[in-house]
């Protein structure tokens, strides 16, 4: 039972008193100072059950501890039920809240000032007091440390909001967030009316254009009315006045043809005595033809005698031009023959005697059959070598394969990684392309580096060794860490970790006991020998995980468990299914165990048997290694044949060279005696040109003697020809104008006997046609009054007259046209009648329905219209109403956050570091999106970086988190806030530093109530007169409360430093 004093002006009246009986304590009181309380004590004491108590005493939930999900398991154990009573300021008087946990039913009782109440009205009274242990701003528990870190920003600004804001403050922001939402209801409610709208309007468009056309059409049906009515009309206006037209055809006709039967007489005698004139000329044109053609044969034959002639010269010439080649060329062979004759014979006189070829010819081949002996001998050599050579490609073949086997095995585990962590694989992808960034060796993620000898113990390694460890880089640097970091995690924003080996290597360490010793425990080996990995990665694993130092057994281990922990005093031992932690109490000297099952395997059941792959690799480079020794062989080899080839094709070319001198006399002996029998040969077929020219030239001559004469008798015919020729064209130019006379005379004369019988036919043609269109007139006139309904002795009304109407067509009707508007010729009314039914068949479906569809539509469409305007109005009015809840909200809002950036960067200023506080959101107008964004920088040469889970260090989120809530002290209206163990993860400087930020904003006199819960406090700290040290002790021999006497103690402490002195 708690009595417990929140406000200084309590702790000023009376002093506080808290009672418990809960989790460790049988019974408990406790008295807070109205300041700062320091409670410490080692771990495992209670202290926590303190921070459990102030929850679950204050109406919290389990779920807000983080420890356990039921009530009933925060009592002692063997206790049916715990109770809390906690006593808190209020004016007029003080409100106790008591709290009875029952185990059986894991149910509570509540009482309030000593009397019953329940749940609901203890919560009111607690919120009375702004109280909230559920806001990890007031209320932050040991387990919910690292919670704060992952509260997203939205979660923070409420968080803050509820602890250091204006009470109304929260309760406008949820305000704002739901009349966001009402407004956004109202815009898609608008735009939903609005698009409505827009498709009756455009729908009852379709429809206005269906009742224009519904008009449209009805005006179209009335003009092809009146159309049709008219057409008869025209039609007989036209016929009658065709029937006068073809009347007065007739008459003009009857004048002309009897004045064409007059001029036709006279033209019959003319033109007989023309024809008798031009018979006579055609006679002698006939005559003079025939004797041109006479004359023009003769001439043709003496023409063709003058070219035989030609010919016959032309041969002569020919002839004496093939013998005069012939002769030349002749002359030239004998000359090559002498020239080939001369040379051989020079050849054959510089030939030496063949009897002393033959001993060099045997030497030369005494020689060739060395050569072949020794070519022989390298190529059984070279054959030798590459069955050598074979071989080994064929050895080399397995091996590689049997590595590429190992590697395909260490693809897997790399599949592996890239399935279950892709942001370390995309790291690791860019470390394998940028190695040479890093001054030191740099490994990659451990469970690619460590290689199980057997995979069957990869579930010992795999429990042993944490998961973010397992894909973390191993670094030799520091140096080398930071820029990996920067690169990936600040640059690419990938979630990676690393860890830097121990400078002084570890590898090395040697177990504590012999593993032979072990044997009798079950044991067969230590952790490190399970497992291969690089040295930097070895030297962490044996530094941070004492895998050298933990030893694995059997199931004969976990049956004899207890003495193995007795005996060997190890802290961690594993058996065949099962791990064991062995811890020892700081307090009593016990010995505490605890077992958890082993997990399978995971990562590293890939196995690569080490050894053998080294083998393999050691034999890979012999086998490279012999391959260059036999290939430096066969290239010797190679180099001695190809010289043997050589001095073999030399020593064959003097043999050859050797023979050919030997039988080349006897061959030119021979071509010499064969040209000087050639040669004799041409010259007695000798020819005299001169003696053949003569005789041409005599030839020549006779026959041009001819030629002469038959060209003399041919230029008299030509002569002849030519008269002849001139008489006939004259005559021909006589008769062509007697012919044109005459055919013009019965040209004039057919054409008038055509005239006078067209005209004739022509007379009675009009006669017959005037008579069809009286008929034609006749029936159209009663055709037309019965399409205006007139009786045949009803006289033509004036508006049916079409002869005065102007030939002329509207473009668009308004409304039904008279006859006198419309066109007066058929075709222009066919044609508009055509176009009048075109354009009425257009417009179907249409019926006098849609006229009222559409009136009905546009009624509901200013209906619709009125509504959407009231909607914009509602609207308008909501958003003004948002707009002056969100000016009492923000404006207050962003001054607190600067006052909390103020501060919260004052503190990281003192510390060298800095940081800083501001209200982000993305969009104003999107309320639940607002949120508190909290940046940290620690070191010089980085940016400020937001505050994660993943980005910094468990000490660096411990102290941004503490100064936060620092910075919200001296602003909170809560009463009390209570931090658990906050520094546990810093490191001895920033822990000095924000413990004197503590001291000195927690001991301030406008600051509220601060519990401050620690394991451990560094020496030499900073103390404030005003501040509480509570020490927590617990133990087999310990006092109970009741015994415990502090004047006692004093008194006591007086008398031993007396006797001292």
């Amino acid at each position: 039972m708690v009595r417990w004093k929140l406000l200084k002006s309590w702790w000023n009246s009376s002093r506080p008193k808290m009672m418990v009986s809960f989790r460790t304590y049988d019974n408990c009181e406790v008295f807070p100072g109205p300041h700062l309380n320091m409670i410490v004590g080692a771990n495992g004491t209670g202290k926590s059950s303190i921070v459990c108590a102030i929850c679950l005493g204050l109406a919290g939930k389990p779920s807000f501890i983080g420890r356990a999900d039921k009530v009933g398991l925060y009592v002692k154990r063997g206790c049916s039920k715990g109770l809390v009573e906690i006593e808190l300021f209020k004016t007029p008087n003080n409100l106790i809240i008591k709290r009875e946990i029952h185990v059986a039913n894991n149910a509570s009782v509540w009482f309030v000032n000593k009397k019953p109440s329940t749940l609901k009205i203890v919560e009111e009274q607690i919120a009375a007091l702004n109280i909230q242990v559920g806001n990890l701003c007031q209320f932050l528990p040991q387990d919910k440390v690292g919670e704060f870190a992952k509260l997203s920003k939205t979660e923070l600004l409420e968080a803050t909001e509820k602890s250091v804001g204006l009470p109304e403050m929260y309760q406008f922001h949820c305000e704002l967030k739901n009349f966001r939402e009402r407004e956004r209801e109202l815009e898609n409610s608008l735009q939903e009316k609005t698009n409505f709208l827009e498709k009756m309007k455009q729908r009852n468009e379709r429809y206005k254009q269906d009742v224009e056309r519904y008009y449209e059409r009805k005006r179209h049906l009335d003009l092809i009315e009146i159309l049709e009515k008219k057409r008869p009309w025209v039609e007989y206006e036209n016929v009658r006045q065709q029937h006068e037209e073809v009347k007065q055809n007739r008459d003009h006709a009857k004048e002309e043809l009897k004045k064409l039967q007059q001029t036709k007489s006279p033209m019959t005698q003319q033109i007989q005595e023309v024809e008798k004139q031009w018979r006579n000329l055609d006679i002698k044109i006939k005559e003079k033809t025939i004797e041109i053609k006479d004359t023009s044969q003769k001439c043709k034959q003496k023409q063709d005698a003058v070219e035989k002639k030609d010919k016959q010269i032309e041969e002569i010439q020919q002839g004496l031009r093939m013998k005069t080649d012939e002769e030349m060329d002749r002359r030239k062979r004998i000359h090559n023959t002498r020239k080939m004759i001369e040379d051989w014979q020079n050849e054959l006189n510089s030939t030496g005697n063949s009897e002393n070829l033959q001993p060099q010819i045997d030497s030369i081949n005494n020689e060739l059959r060395q050569l072949q002996e020794e070519k022989a001998n390298i190529d059984g050599e070279m054959s030798d070598l590459r069955r050598e050579r074979e071989n080994l490609e064929r050895e080399k073949k397995r091996v590689t394969d049997r590595i590429v086997q190992f590697n395909n095995m260490m693809n897997l585990k790399e599949d592996k990684l890239r399935g279950r962590y892709r942001d370390t694989h995309n790291a690791l992808l860019w470390l394998r392309e940028n190695k040479d960034r890093f001054k030191r060796s740099v490994c990659e993620p451990m469970m690619l580096q460590i290689n199980m000898k057997d995979n069957r113990h990869a579930k010992y390694v795999e429990n042993h060794i944490s998961a973010n460890d397992m894909r973390a880089f191993v670094f030799e640097s520091q140096e080398d860490m930071e820029i990996f970091l920067r690169e990936v995690r600040d640059h690419q924003k990938l979630k990676v970790n690393a860890v830097c080996a121990p400078a002084q290597s570890c590898a090395e360490n040697r177990p504590s006991r012999s593993v032979e010793e072990l044997h009798q425990y079950g044991v067969f080996s230590y952790l490190r020998e399970l497992f291969d990995a690089p040295h930097p990665v070895m030297s962490y694993l044996c530094s941070q995980y004492r895998v050298h130092d933990v030893p694995v057994g059997t199931e004969k281990t976990r049956s004899m468990i207890e003495r193995v922990i007795q005996e060997t005093k190890f802290k961690q031992i594993y058996t065949a299914e099962e791990r064991y932690a062995v811890k020892v109490s700081a307090y009593t000297n016990q010995t505490i165990s605890s077992n958890t099952s082993l997990r399978q395997a995971q990562f590293l059941t890939v196995t690569v048997d080490a050894d053998e792959r080294r083998q393999l690799e050691n034999q890979l480079k012999d086998i490279n290694r012999r391959f260059q020794l036999r290939d430096s062989q066969l290239q010797k080899l190679y180099e001695r044949q190809k010289f043997l080839e050589r001095k073999d094709n030399e020593l064959r070319q003097q043999k050859k060279e050797r023979l050919e001198r030997k039988n080349k006399r006897k061959q030119l002996e021979s071509k010499i005696s064969m040209k000087h029998d050639s040669l004799k040969q041409m010259e007695q077929d000798a020819i005299n040109l001169e003696e053949e020219s003569q005789q041409t030239n005599a030839r020549i001559k006779e026959i041009n003697i001819q030629k002469a004469k038959l060209v003399t008798e041919l230029m008299q015919l030509i002569k002849n020809c030519i008269t002849l020729n001139i008489l006939k064209v004259d005559l021909v130019l006589q008769s062509t104008t007697v012919n044109s006379k005459k055919n013009r005379l019965e040209s004039d004369y057919k054409a008038a006997t055509v005239q006078l019988r067209a005209l004739e036919q022509q007379v009675s043609d009009l006669g017959e046609k005037k008579s069809v269109l009286l008929e034609k007139c006749k029936g159209l006139l009663r055709k037309a009054r019965q399409a205006c309904n007139l009786s045949p002795d009803q006289e033509i009304p004036k508006e049916f007259n079409t002869v005065s109407i102007k030939n002329k067509r509207p473009h668009f009707y308004k409304g039904v046209m008279a006859f006198q508007d419309l066109p007066n010729t058929l075709d222009e009314i066919d044609a508009l009648l055509n176009e009048e039914k075109s354009r009425a068949s257009c417009f179907t479906g249409l019926n006098a329905s849609v006229v009222e569809e559409y009136n009905r539509r546009a009624q509901e469409i200013q209906q619709v219209t009125e509504e959407l305007e009231e909607k914009k109005n509602e609207l308008e009015r909501y958003r003004q109403n948002i707009s002056q809840v969100k000016e009492r909200w923000l404006t207050p809002l962003k001054q607190l956050v600067e006052q909390i950036n103020e501060k919260f960067s004052n503190f990281f200023s003192s510390m060298q570091c800095a940081g800083e506080v501001d209200l982000h959101t993305e969009n104003e107008e999107e309320y639940d999106k607002y949120g508190i964004r909290i940046r940290v920088k620690f070191r010089s040469n980085t940016q400020l970086h937001e505050l994660t889970p993943h980005h910094q260090s468990g000490g660096e989120r411990s102290v941004s988190t503490m100064l936060y809530l620092m910075a919200l002290q001296e602003l909170n209206r809560c009463p009390f806030r209570v931090v658990d163990e906050i520094n546990q993860g810093m490191d001895p400087v920033n822990e000095r530093r924000v413990f004197e930020m503590v001291v000195k904003t927690a001991c301030k006199e406008s600051t509220s109530q601060y519990f401050f819960i620690t394991p451990k406090l560094l020496q030499n700290l900073t103390y404030a007169e005003k501040m509480t040290v509570l020490f927590v002790y617990n133990g087999p021999f310990m006092l109970e409360p009741t015994k415990w006497n502090l004047k006692a103690f004093r008194r006591r402490r007086r008398q031993v430093e007396q006797m001292d002195q």
